[in-house]
């Protein structure tokens, strides 16, 4: 049975504001490194035999923290970043409502592509799944802790369980340095074993922008 830990990063300082990141790379603030530290330790017992991350700086940085106890190296990929978010990247929440507000409003209702070169959400999904496959046939059989983002998690976990987007907005956001967990095998295929796992409870940014 192959085992995957799909764990978002810790906070930084524009979770924390309602800013949205994206693709922007924003590294942890002190609260987000103590998160890493303290989830760490409850993944490392779970004996993980690979470790994969996006690229973007708060993750590797929340991998770090699992590098440190178990000495295993980290893989980088740049399919587990965080949703493109276009010309919202940088911008306050409230500044993405008042400059867009046919847009803002078309993404609150779900709408996967609201426009403004918001990465449209199928290709999101398809690009992280492909990176979840990838880092579960390197470690068949194992374990593996993939680094990534909020909303990229949801939509690649989703995408390699086949939901539909219905499903995918009654799944709640991960905290941050919380993880999903999912499991393989070769008669039941794919399946959501946990969501939302975490030792620390905190408010959850919006939609994990």
């Amino acid at each position: 049975m192959t085992k995957l830990i799909v764990w978002r990063h810790g906070n930084t300082d524009w979770n924390a504001a309602n800013r949205v990141q994206g693709q922007t790379d924003v590294p942890l603030n002190e609260l987000g490194r103590d998160q890493a530290r303290a989830a760490a330790p409850l993944l490392a017992a779970l004996r993980p035999d690979a470790i994969v991350s996006s690229d973007l700086g708060r993750a590797t940085e929340t991998a770090a923290a699992l590098v440190a106890l178990t000495g295993l190296p980290v893989r980088t990929d740049a399919r587990l970043r965080e949703r493109h978010f276009g010309q919202w990247q940088g911008l306050h929440l409230t500044e993405v409502a008042e400059r867009f507000p046919e847009e803002y409003a078309r993404w609150q209702a779900g709408d996967p592509a609201p426009g403004v070169d918001v990465e449209p959400l199928h290709d999101l999904g398809g690009r992280v799944a492909a990176a979840l496959l990838e880092a579960a046939h390197a470690a068949p059989g194992g374990t593996v802790v993939i680094a990534t983002h909020g909303g990229a998690s949801r939509q690649g976990v989703g995408h390699l369980l086949g939901w539909d987007a219905t499903v995918l907005r009654a799944v709640g956001s991960l905290a941050n340095c919380h993880w999903t967990e999912l499991r393989h095998d070769d008669v039941r295929g794919w399946q959501l074993r946990a969501h939302n796992v975490g030792l620390i409870t905190a408010p959850v940014a919006v939609d994990a922008v």
